[in-house]
C-alpha cells in the first residue's frame, strides 16, 4: 500500500477512536498554539499556522488541524503533518481545503492536536500530546 493512502487510512481510524475515548489534557511542557490569522487564497485554500512542544512519543506523531466557521459542531480537517516530540519548540502548518463547506474573510474557530498514534498489541491507538481550540481571523492572502 503507498504511503499517503496508509498514513490516510492510519488517520482516519485514529480520529475516529479520538472521538470515541476524547482528547487527554497535555502532560506539563507540551503545548499547541494556532496563529491568530489564517490566510484564505481565492481558490479557497485555507492554510493554518502555529508551534507545538511535545516529548516521549514512540510512534509515529502529527499535528492535526480542524476548522469550522458556520456550524462549530461541524469541523473540517484542513491538514498537518509530521511532528517531533523532542521537547523543543517548533513551527508547524496545514492547508487544505473543506470538502463541504466554502470559508469565507472572517472568524473562524480553529481545533488544533498533536497526536501519537502508538501501538497497543497490533493496533494503533491515539496518544494525545497537546490540544488547543481558538476562534482565528481568516484573511484573504
Amino acid at each position: 500500500m503507498p504511503v499517503r493512502p496508509a498514513l490516510a487510512a492510519a488517520l482516519g481510524t485514529a480520529a475516529l477512536l479520538a472521538l470515541a475515548t476524547g482528547p487527554a489534557a497535555a502532560a506539563p511542557g507540551e503545548s499547541v498554539t494556532v496563529d491568530a490569522v489564517g490566510r484564505l487564497a481565492t481558490d479557497g485554500t485555507v492554510t493554518l499556522t502555529g508551534t507545538y512542544r511535545c516529548t516521549g512519543s514512540t510512534g509515529p506523531v502529527f499535528v492535526t488541524t480542524s476548522l469550522s466557521q458556520r456550524d462549530p459542531r461541524l469541523g473540517h480537517g484542513i491538514g498537518g503533518g509530521f511532528a517531533r516530540c523532542d521537547g523543543t519548540t517548533r513551527s508547524w502548518s496545514a492547508s487544505g481545503t473543506a470538502g463541504g463547506e466554502t470559508f469565507q474573510p472572517g472568524t473562524a474557530h480553529v481545533q488544533a492536536t498533536v497526536m501519537e498514534l502508538r501501538l497497543s498489541g497490533l493496533v494503533p491507538l491515539p496518544v494525545f500530546h497537546a490540544v488547543t481550540e481558538q476562534d482565528v481571523t481568516l484573511v484573504r492572502g
